[in-house]
């Protein structure tokens, strides 16, 4: 029951104030045992909670889920590996799972479609899952984005023949592992905001992703900022906040 209702529940003598005291907690966030669900995230920060598979035994994720949906909030599993996904129990006959990004999907209420694309751009095939996450990420919250792989800095002429569409973008996701180096190639061709997404991939000297994350933290171009390895969530997360502004 939203907050308001309970008010109002309690103010016209239909609950007693115990029933509304718990109400009023439940509004706000909601102990399932193993877990405590932020109920009232998207109302203090604009985006509801969002629930990280890793780590999590598919019977936490079925709770979890059950509770938001319960509470007619969107759903975002991030992270969630093929095999415990298809342990999940009593999932929303709607909802969709991304095996490539690892990402479960519901919508209770579909966001508003934003104006403006977000591009999403990748230096090589291998680093398409990440970018997925990204991008999938960014439509969850009603952005429409433009995906552009396979453009790496190997061959420039790659990323040129699409410089139309990176600069119809209002907030660009750039996604490399090895040196890192296509973030700084686009912070040199567009004049809007870059996220810098190091991945994981790389031979033995790429350090499973730092060698790309330190060239993207020294880039020379400026508007370039950057998210952890691998972490296509966050840049998504942030493409969508800039966004909104």
């Amino acid at each position: 029951m939203a907050l308001e209702d309970v008010l109002e529940a309690y103010k016209n003598g239909q609950i007693e104030l115990n029933e509304a005291l718990t109400g009023i907690r439940g509004a706000y966030f909601e102990d399932i045992g193993h877990t405590i669900v932020d109920h009232d995230r998207e109302r203090r920060t604009g985006a509801g909670e969002v629930v990280f598979g890793s780590g999590k035994s598919a019977a936490q994720i079925s709770d979890i889920v059950a509770t938001l949906v319960a509470n007619e909030a969107n759903v975002l599993v991030t992270r969630l590996e093929p095999e415990k996904h298809a342990a999940l129990t009593d999932l929303p006959n709607n909802a969709v799972y991304h095996a490539d990004a690892q990402l479960l999907i519901w919508h209770a209420k579909p966001p508003a479609p934003l104006p403006h694309p977000i591009a999403v751009v990748t230096a090589g095939t291998s680093d398409i899952n990440v970018a997925e996450e990204a991008a999938l990420t960014a439509e969850f919250y009603g952005n429409q984005v433009s995906r552009i792989f396979d453009v790496g800095v190997a061959g420039l002429h790659r990323i040129l023949a699409r410089l139309d569409e990176l600069r119809q973008a209002r907030v660009l996701v750039v996604v490399a592992g090895m040196e890192g180096a296509l973030p700084s190639v686009v912070g040199g061709l567009v004049e809007r905001p870059v996220i810098a997404v190091p991945t994981s991939v790389g031979y033995g000297a790429a350090f499973d992703g730092v060698a790309a994350m330190l060239g993207m933290l020294t880039s020379c171009a400026s508007g370039v900022s950057v998210v952890n390895i691998d972490n296509g969530f966050g840049a998504g997360f942030l493409a969508n906040s800039i966004n909104r502004l």
